[in-house]
C-alpha cells in the first residue's frame, strides 16, 4: 500500500475542534501553505473527494472539495451533451464554514474517510445543507447542496469539531484494497 500524507483515526489531532482563522491570517503564508498541502494530499488519493485541514495534523476551520472528482460523479448522473457537463469546475476551499441551513429530511448514506482506511458504514445525514464559508481572499460566500455535496458538507464539517464518521456509522465493514485493484 502506498505512503499518504493524510493522518489516520488514531492520531489525536483528529479529535480536537479546529481553530477560526483569524481575519488576518486568511491570505497568509502560513494559510496559503496549508491549503495547497490540502490540495497535494487529496489529490493523491484517487477515491478523495473532500479533505479537512485536521486531516493533514492541521487543527485549522478549512475544508476542501475535489472539483475533478466531483464533476466526475456529477456527469455519471447526467446526460451526455450537456452544456452543464462539460462546464469545467475547480477545488473549492472553505475557511471557517458554518451551516446556514439543515434540511429536516434525513436519510442513510454510505459512507467512508481518507483518515479512517478501509472502514465504511451508514451514516444519517440532511439531504440539503447550505454552508457559509469565506475563500482564499477572505470573501464571504454561500452554497447551497443537496445529495452527495451535502453529505460531504457534513462529513467535512464533522472533521473540524473532532467527529469522526466511524462515532455515528451504522453496519460498519471493512473493504481493503486487494492486490488486483489497488
Amino acid at each position: 500500500m502506498k505512503k499518504t500524507l493524510i493522518i489516520q483515526k488514531d492520531n489525536p489531532v483528529l479529535r480536537l475542534q479546529a481553530k477560526e482563522i483569524q481575519e488576518n491570517e486568511i491570505t497568509s503564508e502560513h494559510i496559503r501553505d496549508v491549503i495547497r498541502r490540502m490540495k497535494i494530499a487529496l489529490h493523491e488519493e484517487e477515491d478523495g473527494v473532500a479533505i479537512a485541514a485536521p486531516q493533514i495534523g492541521e487543527s485549522l476551520r478549512i475544508f476542501m472539495t475535489n472539483g475533478e472528482l466531483l464533476q466526475t460523479i456529477r456527469n455519471k448522473r447526467r446526460k451526455k451533451g450537456t452544456e452543464e457537463e462539460t462546464a469545467p469546475v475547480t477545488d473549492t476551499v472553505y475557511i471557517n464554514p458554518t451551516f446556514f441551513k439543515l434540511s429536516k429530511k434525513k436519510k442513510k448514506m454510505d459512507e467512508g474517510c481518507l483518515s479512517v482506511r478501509w472502514l465504511y458504514g451508514l451514516v444519517e445525514r440532511s439531504d440539503k445543507a447550505t454552508i457559509r464559508a469565506q475563500d482564499e481572499q477572505g470573501n464571504i460566500f454561500e452554497e447551497n447542496a443537496k445529495g452527495l455535496l451535502a453529505q460531504i458538507f457534513q462529513h467535512e464539517m464533522d472533521h473540524l469539531e473532532g467527529i469522526l464518521f466511524i462515532d455515528k456509522a451504522e453496519n460498519i465493514e471493512d473493504h481493503p484494497p486487494t492486490p488486483e485493484n489497488e
